[in-house]
């Protein structure tokens, strides 16, 4: 909510902060957490020739752990992108939201860790889907906040592009959350069901392409 002063003033957090300068935190984080990713990637040091091989065998798991997270902040910070670029200002809800968004992309490297070393466990999958599942929810209660409060919107949002937005994220949770309970009966088939996001966010896109954008009324026409 806003604080305004006697003298008219915001003085809400969201107001003092702006979204510009959020946004360019957020950036740090994002890439302060893909950094940590990359540095969990090691070998032993002091190897013999003979054992180099075997050590870069032993790090398929660390790689393929960290393209997957990799590419899981990547749509995450595309999409934050995006939701920022319809952002004209922020309320208390929208800050604290993103925060916590912060805070889970910030502590991705540990699940990251966990399905590297863990990967054929139930715990290790279900963690790593729940953190997933809750980024991808943050950003979509952050979209719906755009939705329910228009004001806070840019000038000429499109309700429409607004709401395939968080349906996009709303896959993003449907699937890992759904990976959760599934990890207990099969680690493996939950790692492959996550794979479901891909089909059903790019038809989500085609959807988007193909309907004819609603400009909010008043908003002149395009050239």
């Amino acid at each position: 909510m806003s604080t305004p002063t006697r003298g008219g003033e915001d003085e809400s957090a969201g107001a003092i902060i702006g979204p510009e300068r959020l946004l360019a935190f957020g950036d740090a984080v994002f890439a302060i957490a893909i950094t940590l990713l990359a540095l969990d990637i090691t070998v032993p040091g002091d190897l013999a020739a003979r054992d180099l091989g075997r050590a870069l065998h032993r790090t398929l798991s660390d790689i393929g752990a960290y393209l997957l997270s990799f590419v899981v902040i990547g749509v995450l910070w595309i999409s934050q992108h995006t939701l920022f670029h319809r952002v004209a200002r922020l309320d208390s809800a929208l800050l604290h939201l993103y925060l916590a968004l912060l805070a889970v992309i910030a502590a991705l490297p540990f699940p990251t860790r966990l399905i590297s070393e863990y990967a054929d466990t139930p715990a290790a999958t279900a963690v790593y889907s729940g953190s997933i599942a809750l980024a991808s929810g943050l950003l979509a209660a952050m979209t719906l906040r755009l939705l329910l409060r228009p004001a806070l919107a840019t000038p000429g949002t499109d309700p429409g592009r607004l709401r395939v937005s968080m349906y996009e994220g709303l896959v993003m949770v449907v699937v890992f959350a759904a990976s959760v309970p599934l990890a207990f009966a099969s680690p493996a088939a939950a790692q492959l069901w996550w794979l479901a996001a891909i089909p059903a966010r790019a038809w989500l896109s085609r959807r988007t392409r193909k309907a004819p954008s609603r400009r909010p009324s008043g908003a002149p026409p395009r050239s």
